[in-house]
Parts: C-alpha cells; structure tokens; sequence
C-alpha cells in the first residue's frame, strides 16, 4: 500500500492505493513549507488526515509516502518529510515540488511541457523523469500568472479602482432595449458580505492572503457570462503564456528553450474549470493545448505503480 499527496496551498489531496486497486481519496486543509513549520505540518496531518485514513491502515502495511507539494523546494521539502516521517514511522517518504507531481501526473515518461494553475501557477520543461529547468513562478506577488490567487487579487483590485465600472451611471447611454449595466463591485460585495476594509485587513494583516484571494477568484467564475470578467479572464491567461510558456519554444542565449517541447498539459481547478477559455488564449498565441486535469493523482498512480506491492 502506498500513499500518494498532491498539495497545493488550499488543500491536499491524499490517496490511499492497495496492490489490487483499491483507492480511497481524502482531503484535507493545504500543506506549503513557505508558511507552515514541522510542528504545524504535523499537527496538520495527525488531526485532518490520520482520523481519515485509520480505518484503512494496519500496522505494517503502508510502504511508500509519495508527498508533492507547493513550497516544496531543496531547502524547504525536508521539513515536510521531517513531519510525515515522524508520524509514518515504517514507511518509506518522498517529498518533491508539485510541478514534479503535475509532470509526472501529466505526462508520465514523456517529454513536454507541464503547467499549474490552481491556488498559484507554475511551469517547467520535463525530460521524462524529472525536471529539467523551469520559468520560476515567484509567488503571487511578484508572478504566479494564471494562478487563481492573482486572478483573484486582480478582479479585486480593479473592482476597488473602478476598473470593471462605469464612473458614473449615466442612464442616458443605455437605449431602448438595454438593461442597466451591473455594477460588478456592488455585486461583488454583496455576494460576498465584505468590503474594501475588511480586505485589505484580510491582504495585508492576516496569515494566508493568497488562499483569500484564492477564494475570491471565484466570483470570475460566476459571472463569466459577463463579458467583461471574461475579458479579465482571458487577459489573465495570456499573461501566463506570454510571461511563462512561450520561453519554452523559444531558445534562450543559455539554451533553454525547446522549438520541440510538446504537449503542453495543465493541471489545476483554474485550468480545469476555465478551459475554454484557456484553450482560446493557447490558440491565439500559437501553442496547442493538450492534457488538462483537475489534479494530477490518477497519473501518479500510474506512475508509482511499480511501488504498490502487496503487503502483510
């Protein structure tokens, strides 16, 4: 029996996998070691996960913990394996990137291209096995285009500056057969009981602002029939493609750069809910879409598959 992870910084995705199939699937909150230390990791995953998961373990049998996560660099991922192995002592943990787990997920053995666009973004070339370089991503502040936590902060920052409104609602450009133009930010805060001061007390003063942007994305995905949150949309991925992707077919003065490097697949709830639109943006900046998954668990089953064995 192995355990596989897929984390972002909103929730992980666990999957328990037995040697005749068998798959149990269970969630909890996110686990990114950018923001959480080894204590609150594993407090994370003694309360959320193991009451889940108990009733599926005997002593002995978990074999394999396979961890990808968001925040999981070189020099951060061992606080992680720190707080699984403290807590799977028998078993054996792996603990990689989740662009590791999204190419792998995606693509298998083969080469290409590899995206996520979920709670943050990111891209990388993949060589079949492991990752070969990638366009760093940055985080939501100074990058992450295409991820829903800059989605979000951007439909928030254009409704605040009244961006997606008219400044004034003149009734007289409105004709005969027209209804009055939606105020998007009245809308905005009415749906969402907030206002412009309780988020920026969210943004600036509270822990985890990319996932409360995050969530505030989704008001995009309610209104997309507005055309002009479609246009946001679009725009938003756009940016990612011209930011991000296109360096993979275009060589740079070091090398990098692959003419050659397809498919290109994407993981993640904002390539997977938005894929329309996505595609569109793919097609008129010249880069066919392939794979899209809501997350990249089944593949990694596939993958790692050669470690389930059966066990006493």
């Amino acid at each position: 029996m192995i355990l596989l992870a897929d984390s972002g910084s909103t929730k992980v995705h666990w999957c328990l996998v037995t040697a005749c199939g068998q798959c149990s699937d269970v969630f909890t909150d996110g686990i990114n070691p950018l923001f959480q230390t080894s204590d609150a990791m594993r407090n994370s995953i003694s309360n959320q996960l193991l009451p889940q998961i108990a009733p599926l373990l005997w002593a002995g049998t978990l074999t394999h913990v396979f961890f990808y996560g968001a925040g999981c660099t070189p020099e951060k991922k061992v606080f992680v394996q720190k707080a699984l192995e403290g807590i799977f002592k028998k078993a054996e943990v792996h603990v990689e990137s989740d662009m590791l787990g999204a190419a792998r997920g995606l693509l298998g053995h083969e080469a290409g291209v590899a995206c996520i666009l979920g709670t943050g973004s990111g891209s990388c070339f993949y060589n079949g096995e492991n990752i070969e370089w990638c366009v760093p991503s940055l985080g939501y502040i100074l990058g992450d285009e295409g991820s829903a936590a800059v989605l979000g902060k951007r439909l928030v920052g254009d409704l605040l500056k009244n961006q997606l409104d008219p400044i004034t609602n003149d009734q007289s450009q409105i004709t005969n057969n027209q209804s009055p133009i939606t105020n998007l930010k009245d809308l905005f805060f009415e749906e969402y009981h907030t206002s412009m001061a309780d988020i920026i007390e969210k943004v600036y003063r509270q822990p985890f602002p990319n996932r409360f942007l995050a969530k505030l994305s989704k008001f995009c995905a309610d209104h997309i029939d507005d055309k002009r949150i479609r246009d946001l949309v679009y725009d938003h991925f756009v940016q990612f493609i011209r930011r991000n992707l296109i360096q993979y077919f275009t060589p740079s003065p070091s090398g990098e750069g692959r003419g050659e490097a397809t498919p290109v697949g994407f993981v993640g709830s904002i390539a997977y809910y938005y894929r329309p639109i996505l595609e569109e943006a793919m097609q008129a900046e010249g880069i066919p879409l392939g794979t899209v998954l809501q997350d990249p668990i089944e593949g990694l089953k596939r993958y790692h598959q050669d470690s389930i064995t059966p066990t006493m």
